[in-house]
């Protein structure tokens, strides 16, 4: 599991990064509200800690950003503030969780361990996905554009699933990789570029809105509106 720390107080970013990675955990760390934005926007997490208060950008502006692209990754906030108010602000701000300093290292673990078990029971209860004109059936194995059938290939199919359920977000290829190739290293080959392209044919060809997008140095996106 991979989780992403967005905490600018080094020894609390320092108890939290040891004793994550003691429990299995990948970790990336932020210690400005700016960079910790740009890591949240570019790569995936099953978990983001954010603390609400941060030099460069707010705790609060990140959650709202992040959830305005439509990332949907589970967030546990840090803070101080510990009011009633200042909890039902950052649960109204996005937040799926709140947790006020101090605190308990086996707490916080167990409420991260809670909302990413709920995210993924949430995920696969899904059975079509929907991305402008696009549907996907995810018990018919089936694919459609403006009612329109598909065929996909399964691996296209894998790929199409991948980049639906991250509309909207930028999706890098090491992503692709590890997710619908279950790679961990970059063989050096074209197979992305390949069944981009096979996708992109089958997906966006005869219709008058493109809705898989390359995205110059980063990756590629399938848009959310067509």
């Amino acid at each position: 599991m991979k989780a992403l720390v967005i905490e600018d107080d080094r020894d609390v970013a320092n108890y939290l990064l040891k004793g994550l990675r003691e429990s299995d955990f990948v970790v990336d760390h932020a210690a400005d509200g700016k960079e910790g934005m740009m890591m949240a926007a570019s790569e995936e997490y099953d978990i983001m800690i954010v603390d609400r208060m941060l030099p460069g950008m707010d705790g609060l502006s990140i959650i709202k950003t992040v959830r305005a692209t439509g990332n949907q990754t589970p967030v546990l906030i840090l803070s101080a503030l510990g009011d009633v108010d200042d909890r039902v602000e950052g649960l109204r701000g996005g937040g799926d969780d709140y947790l006020t300093k101090p605190f308990s290292f086996t707490e916080l673990l167990a409420r991260i361990e809670s909302l990413i078990r709920r995210n993924r029971q949430a995920a696969e209860t899904e059975t079509v996905l929907k991305v402008a004109d696009l549907e996907m059936d995810l018990l018919a194995r089936t694919v459609k554009r403006a009612g329109q059938n598909i065929d996909v290939q399964p691996r296209e199919f894998r790929l199409l699933e991948y980049l639906m359920r991250n509309a909207g977000q930028v999706v890098t290829r090491t992503m692709l990789l590890e997710k619908v190739w279950d790679y961990h290293f970059d063989p050096q080959t074209n197979v992305i570029d390949v069944h981009i392209s096979r996708l992109r044919a089958k997906i966006d060809k005869e219709f008058d809105t493109p809705l898989l997008q390359t995205v110059r140095g980063a990756g590629y996106m399938l848009r959310e509106t067509a």
